[in-house]
């Protein structure tokens, strides 16, 4: 599920997190590097990307950033955008952006499972 979100704050959110993962697609198969970017004037700058991510990103500029929660059962962090590549940098613009988790953290196990926003998991815009 997309959800619309103001991004101003993803910088500060982006701190509560650890390194996270650049995914990009190319002929079907998707690729994951490791990543941590810094933001420069709302965009998101992974330095070393690579070669084969950099091939990918030219091929299709559709990209997702990926963060773990740091704790059990925590938000991960998506971040879904548009990259450009110089070199093995690659800037992403950012569309959107959610913390997300299942649903079943936020109810508890065997908990029922009411509607949250039209999202089937515990979703919540970052802003």
């Amino acid at each position: 599920m997309s959800i619309p979100v103001d991004l101003a704050d993803l910088e500060r959110t982006l701190a509560d997190f650890g390194p996270g993962y650049l995914l990009t697609t190319t002929d079907g198969v998707v690729r994951a590097v490791s990543a941590e970017p810094r933001v420069v004037d709302g965009v998101l700058v992974v330095s070393d990307a690579g070669r084969r991510t950099s091939a990918n990103i030219a091929a299709n500029p559709t990209v997702t950033l990926l963060f773990a929660p740091r704790e059990e059962r925590g938000y991960s962090l998506l971040v879904d955008g548009t990259a450009t590549v110089d070199g093995e940098t690659a800037r992403v613009t950012p569309r959107s952006a959610v913390l997300h988790r299942p649903r079943r953290y936020a109810d508890g196990e065997g908990a029922p499972h009411a509607p949250h926003d039209g999202c089937g998991a515990d979703c919540r815009p970052v802003g």
